[in-house]
């Protein structure tokens, strides 16, 4: 059987779908990085920001980091590729667009995590991590949703999320 004669594809939805896919392996990446924060508001958690912040591609962010990109995903709104460094292990995210930028964060805070944040890119991992990460890409610190213990677990975990 075919399709219906009046059938009409859905632009939107394959990059919808895309984005969704990139989305939950970012969240994955942040509980396994170490989700919970002990900020606890989505604001930031950062203080002051350092001069230069930067614009740029995702592999211009990785160079600029000093890490050589592990993995890659790319939809067509986003890129992302993970690193490990002698910084730590963090995800790089990259945009389009503003908006998609902020739809993505919208969708990702609720998972917990801390994310640095600069015009169209997001860092994803654990906030030492960030901190030391800000002072090569500048950006914004922001704490996703605190699940409720402050960041303080008895065995390392995010309360369940993280494989041991």
């Amino acid at each position: 059987m075919g399709r219906p004669h009046n059938f009409r594809p859905d632009p939107g939805r394959a990059r919808r779908a895309a984005l969704r896919g990139a989305l939950t392996a970012a969240c994955g990446a942040a509980l396994l990085l170490g989700g919970c924060s002990a900020g606890g508001s989505g604001q930031n958690a950062g203080g002051d920001d350092p001069p230069g912040v930067t614009v740029a591609g995702l592999e211009d962010l990785a160079s600029k980091a000093g890490c050589t990109l592990q993995s890659q995903t790319k939809a067509e709104e986003l890129r992302q590729g993970a690193c490990q460094t002698s910084k730590g292990r963090y995800t790089l995210v990259t945009f389009t667009t503003e908006e998609g930028q902020g739809n993505w964060l919208r969708e990702a805070k609720p998972w917990g995590g801390t994310y640095l944040v600069g015009p169209r890119w997001v860092a994803v991992g654990t906030e030492q991590t960030l901190q030391t990460l800000r002072q090569d890409l500048g950006g914004e610190i922001q704490a996703g949703d605190d699940h409720g213990q402050g960041g303080k677990h008895e065995d390392g975990n995010h309360g369940g999320h993280t494989p041991g």
